[in-house]
């Protein structure tokens, strides 16, 4: 090798060995600070440590502390109950001891006194003995004189004593019936003088405060048309359309010579009412055929389910009424196209309830329960039309299958006497009722049952002996009975007026009430020549 490239290979190492050296120096002096850091970090995470173990010692200290300061006072609490149930103890220990010293004083007392009328009675024994030797011989010489006054009496009045005391004793029986009888029709005459006045009081301020707007609905309903000519369009050829008709509803259409109109005939309203609304729609929209018959009296039913029950939600709503369940509110909703003689069975519901809620608002009771009662009161007429119970059996099972308190399951039987009165809100929705159906221009009464019950007020009251005639008067709400006055007597008159009355309550079914009036009549006629 020549000296200039042996030169250069030196430098080179010596530069290489020279870099490494440096290099490693730097990685030292890193390592260093590196390893410094490090103690530095754990250092101060030591630090940390211990100030935390520190803070969380004085915690632990200051909650054992405060527990113990809780436990302390909780001690001293129960150590000052128990002291003070200690010293009650002692009270009542002390108390009981001073009433047994008492009781021992008055038991020695009272043994004196016991001792002393031992004595005294032992002394009026024999006074007493002395005294019924006295009053035996006295009674004997009584007895004796009185043996012999009755005997003088019985010879003076030519009877006997047993026979003059069964004559006492009839005018005695006779006399007390007559006195019960004035002081029994006197009680009830006071009794309903201040139950008329009172009851009067309370239903005119219960009528005062509600008006009830009725609507007759008879068995026929009746719709215009624009002319003559729609009669044809509605029988249709050879009479298809009016058979159609008729079979989807269920209704009679009766066209006549009634100019513009055609009468739709029917005992179900609620059918009577989708057949009208039903007819008068074809009639506006002049398409009449099978086809669009069936489709118009399905819109039609639909509509009418939908205002029946927005007529039983608004009626509820009206009333304050809430959380009754949705079959019970359908049924109700019915009741808009029901009537009973020709009154509106809804506007009926309402009405007692109003009037039964204001009569429970005087009276002190429950009147969001009665107006309930009230108003669920003939909720079955709703069902008459599909089953066969009456409305009353109906409206119960429907009530308590739904679970109605009790006293409107209890109103529903007790207004037509089916099961006792167990409420006095029972009461007023049976009054209520007989309010609402007894006023004037509330119902009409079919003449054929309007006679056969004056038929039968009068059969009542001629079945009593005694009863000459009797005279059904003012359409069946006062009963005239004449009765001869050789046969009854003035108390018996209270006696058959009470029983006609009771009679009448029990085999009738009417609104409102029957005055019964017994009339005695006795006479003297003389001629003055």
């Amino acid at each position: 090798m020549d000296p200039l490239g042996f030169s250069l290979a030196a430098g080179a190492a010596v530069a290489a060995v020279v870099a490494y050296l440096l290099g490693r120096g730097r990685e030292r002096a890193r390592q260093r600070k590196e390893t410094e850091a490090g103690r530095d970090e754990a250092s101060r995470i030591r630090k940390r440590a211990e100030e935390e173990a520190a803070s969380l010692r004085r915690a632990a200290e200051l909650q054992a502390k405060e527990t113990r300061f809780r436990l302390r006072e909780s001690w001293e609490q129960e150590e000052g109950h128990r002291r003070e149930e200690i010293e009650r103890g002692e009270h009542r220990l002390q108390q009981r001891v001073e009433a047994a010293d008492r009781k021992s004083d008055q038991l020695d007392r009272r043994q004196d006194a016991l001792d002393e009328r031992a004595g005294a009675l032992e002394n009026q024994a024999r006074t007493l003995k002395e005294g019924e030797r006295e009053v035996a011989e006295r009674r004997a010489d009584v007895v004796r004189a009185l043996a012999d006054a009755r005997s003088r009496l019985e010879a003076i009045a030519g009877i006997s004593a047993d026979e003059a005391k069964s004559r006492l004793m009839s005018d005695m029986i006779d006399e007390a019936r007559a006195e019960a009888a004035n002081s029994l029709r006197e009680i009830k005459e006071e009794a309903q003088r201040t139950a008329d006045r009172e009851g009067k009081r309370v239903v005119a301020m219960a009528i005062q405060r509600m008006a009830a707007d009725e609507t007759a609905q008879l068995t026929v309903s009746v719709v215009q048309l624009p002319s003559d000519e729609m009669k044809g369009r509605i029988i249709g050829r050879e009479g298809r359309n009016i058979r159609a008709f008729e079979q989807v509803t269920g209704i009679d259409v009766i066209i006549d010579d009634t100019p513009e109109a055609v009468v739709l005939s029917g005992y179900n309203p609620i059918r009577r009412e989708v057949a009208r609304l039903s007819l008068a729609r074809l009639i506006e929209d002049g398409r009449i055929h099978p086809g669009r018959i069936e489709e118009v009296v399905a819109k039609s039913e639909q509509d009418v389910e939908t205002e029946m029950r927005e007529a039983a939600e608004e009626t509820l709503y009206g009333l304050g009424i809430h959380n009754v369940h949705p079959e019970i509110v359908n049924v109700l909703g019915r009741l808009k196209f029901r009537t009973s003689y020709g009154q509106n069975q809804l506007a009926h519901a309402r009405e007692v309830a109003l009037l039964a809620g204001n009569m429970a608002a005087e009276m002190g009771l429950d009147v969001q329960m009665t107006r309930r009662a009230g108003l669920l009161h003939d909720v079955g007429k709703g069902l008459t039309h599909e089953q066969e119970l009456t409305h009353v059996e109906l409206g119960y099972r429907l009530c308590k299958r739904h679970k109605e308190p009790d006293l409107v399951l209890n109103s529903i039987r007790a207004h037509h006497d089916e099961e006792p009165h167990r409420y006095p809100e029972a009461w007023l929705v049976t009054a209520a009722d007989a309010i609402s159906g007894s006023r004037p221009g509330a119902r009409r009464e079919m003449f054929e049952g309007y006679v056969k019950r004056l038929e039968k007020l009068e059969e009542i009251a001629t079945e009593h002996p005694g009863v000459e005639r009797c005279f059904a008067i003012q359409a069946g709400r006062e009963l005239r009975v004449m009765v001869e006055p050789g046969r009854v007597t003035d108390d018996g008159m209270a006696r058959i007026s009470e029983a006609v009355a009771r009679k009448i309550e029990s085999e009738l079914q009417y609104p409102g009430q029957i005055k019964v009036v017994v009339i005695r009549e006795t006479r003297a006629v003389d001629f003055a020549r």
